[in-house]
This record gives structure tokens, C-alpha cells and sequence, in this order.
């Protein structure tokens, strides 16, 4: 396995993953990376409505941009390009014996670590079978290295960063707004490997491999 650079330079045909992965920095390099499910396009867009009409009535935040709407299944850290490849060869045969397609719904809000102290503000949902999604990439991950978590997995995507605590009437708020989405379910095929590069505005993403699930 090697990994694919920057998104714009490797095109993928009807969505699929291209054979094999392009090379992508040094020999030797590493990337802070973790695996998730991204959301399409039409989900990504009710998303990003909903939160252009939110932002104005609650404190300041540091909100998602779209390219960061996605459900993380493993957050890998700090790993050499060895490591990471090493990572994907696992999970790519992992992911054969799990449920090929799994139906995500998305749908209410809620708050980490707790809505009596906020600081990260998520959106919920449902995908049953995800959970052996998430227990592949922890599998595939062990195996260089990468401590297992030890809480349950949890299907959130990440909303906003809260700079400060909300007070409890912007948490009602949130929450209500969120629960009034409309997001239509989608059906998840594949995962990606994100690089994550932290930055003055926050971390950017950018995709380094994308993997289709169940037997080929």
C-alpha cells in the first residue's frame, strides 16, 4: 500500500476507489490521521443550511467547515507513512467480514463531555452495524500499536468547538434547532483515511485513502 496525495490530484471514477494509492510525501514521513465515514454532498449541505441559520443565535464557536462533516470510526494520531500503510493493509482485509453496507440516519444534537459542561457540540444519529465498522479500524489499529479506546463507540459528527462553556439556555437552543433537521438517511459503502494538519483556524483535512467495504 502507498497513500494518495492531495484530493484534486487523484480523481476518482463514479466514486469508487482508484487501484492502488499514489505515492504521496517522503519516504519516511509521517501524518497525525484518522478513519471515518464522510458524509455525501446532499447531507453535507442540510447540514451546513441548518448551521448558517444557527450560528447568529448562539456564543462564539469554532464551527465545522464542510470538509470536516464526517463520523469518526478511529482516531489514529501521530504515524509514519510505514505505519499507516501497515494500518490499511489490515483494515482493508478486516473490512471483508463485516456488513458491506451500513444505513446512517442522522437526527439530534447533544454535547461532549456533558450539556453541564459543554465544549464540543455534535450531531447524532443511528447506523446499526457501524459498530463493527469501528471495531475493524480498532482491530487494524492495535496491530501498529494504536491503543484501543475504551469507551463504547459513539456515531456523532463533530458541529462545533466551543471556545467557552454555553450557558444553558444556548444548549436548549442547539438542541432544538438540531432536533428540527430534516437530514435524509444515506447508505454508507467505503471509509476514508484522513490526514489531519492543525492550524491558526483549526485542522484541515485531506483525504489520503479511501477503502469500499465488504468482500470485493
Amino acid at each position: 500500500f502507498s497513500l494518495r496525495g492531495k484530493p484534486a490530484d487523484h480523481p476518482r471514477a463514479g466514486g469508487q476507489l482508484c487501484p492502488g494509492f499514489a505515492a504521496a510525501g517522503a519516504e519516511g514521513g509521517s501524518m497525525r490521521c484518522f478513519l471515518a465515514v464522510e458524509l455525501p454532498q446532499a447531507q453535507k449541505a442540510t447540514v451546513m443550511a441548518g448551521l448558517a441559520r444557527l450560528k447568529g443565535k448562539l456564543p462564539a464557536a469554532r464551527w465545522v467547515r464542510p470538509e470536516g462533516l464526517h463520523i469518526t470510526l478511529k482516531f489514529l494520531g501521530e504515524q509514519s507513512e510505514a505505519q499507516a500503510a501497515s494500518f490499511l493493509e489490515a483494515l482493508t482485509q478486516l473490512l471483508t467480514e463485516v456488513p458491506p453496507e451500513v444505513k446512517v440516519s442522522l437526527h439530534g444534537g447533544g454535547f461532549f463531555p456533558n450539556a453541564a459542561r459543554p465544549r464540543v457540540a455534535w450531531l447524532g444519529g443511528q447506523a446499526p452495524g457501524l459498530e463493527a465498522w469501528a471495531e475493524a479500524s480498532e482491530e487494524a489499529a492495535s496491530l501498529i500499536g494504536v491503543a484501543r479506546e475504551t469507551r463504547p463507540f459513539s456515531l456523532h459528527v463533530t458541529l462545533a468547538r466551543l471556545e467557552r462553556p454555553w450557558p444553558e439556555g444556548a444548549c436548549q437552543r442547539f438542541l432544538q434547532e438540531v432536533a428540527s433537521w430534516q437530514l435524509a438517511p444515506f447508505v454508507a459503502r467505503e471509509v476514508v483515511l484522513f490526514e489531519s494538519t492543525l492550524g491558526p483556524g483549526g485542522a484541515v483535512y485531506s483525504e489520503r485513502a479511501r477503502i469500499p467495504v465488504g468482500r470485493p
